[in-house]
């Protein structure tokens, strides 16, 4: 008899840690959709499609919650850049 789970089920601290991440990056990347400057916008996406992907190799709860808060912070600093570009 198999089982349909993947071999590798995430408990629920991991899932919640999972979903904060991706709800991250989604904010990242409206945030840049945002951007005036078309070749600012193409480079910060790439900037932070590469951050993330460099980045998910990482298990360990610490690292990944340092990561979240540091990104966290850059995208507020993103969205309080582009408040004072367009007022």
């Amino acid at each position: 008899m198999s089982t349909k789970l993947p071999k590798a089920t995430l408990n629920l601290k991991q899932f919640l840690l999972r979903q904060e991440v991706l709800r991250l990056y989604r904010d990242i990347i409206r945030t840049i959709r945002l951007v005036p400057d078309e070749l600012t916008r193409i480079e910060l996406k790439q900037w932070a499609q590469s951050d993330f992907k460099n980045n998910k190799h990482h298990t360990d709860e610490t690292t990944i919650k340092t990561m979240l808060h540091y990104g966290k912070k850059t995208l507020k600093d993103l969205q309080h850049t582009l408040a004072l570009s367009q007022s």
